[in-house]
Order: structure tokens, then C-alpha cells, then sequence
């Protein structure tokens, strides 16, 4: 199984999570879990960060249900657990 397949299956078997400056940063750009999930399902693995020390993320660029691009930043849990570390709108990313 592919990366983002790996991703994608964490969504369906609802075994992620979204942190809570995630869920401030999607308040802040007007997006719900169903646009990073939209984003998750519908983008592309364009960044990985390997030098972590908690272990490689991936941002996913993929498009909000209203079409905004969308950026998810996202690790696996040493549990194997999907967790969403931040989400921003392209447009309102400084």
C-alpha cells in the first residue's frame, strides 16, 4: 500500500486525529473535517519533513470542498494512528 493510500485508509477506518491547533487554524480559515478529509482523498503528497525527531511529515495539498486549496501537514503515530498537526487554506497561508 502507497503512502497516501495509508493516509486515505486512516480516514476511512476513522483512526486519525485532529489536534487542536488544527481545529483552530481551520476556525480560522473557515474549513470543517470534511474539507481536510475532501483534501486528504482528493490531493497529492507534495512536501515530506524527514528531519523531525517525532517522526516524518507529509503535507498533503488537495482541495477543500469549495475548491480553496488546502494545505494538511500529518504524521503517523507510533500507535499507527494518523494525527492532522495543522491545515491551512493556501490563500491565507503567510
Amino acid at each position: 500500500m502507497g503512502l497516501l493510500q495509508r493516509i486515505r485508509q486512516k480516514i476511512i477506518d476513522r483512526r486519525y486525529w485532529i489536534s487542536s491547533h488544527s481545529e483552530e487554524e481551520m476556525y480560522a480559515d473557515d474549513l470543517e473535517r470534511t474539507d481536510v478529509e475532501h483534501a486528504l482523498f482528493n490531493g497529492t503528497i507534495d512536501k515530506r519533513y524527514r528531519l523531525d525527531p517525532r517522526g516524518t511529515r507529509y503535507r498533503v495539498a488537495g482541495p477543500a470542498r469549495d475548491g480553496r486549496l488546502v494545505h494538511v501537514l500529518c504524521r503517523f503515530h507510533e500507535i499507527g494512528d494518523l494525527i492532522i498537526i495543522t491545515v491551512y487554506a493556501k490563500e491565507s497561508a503567510k
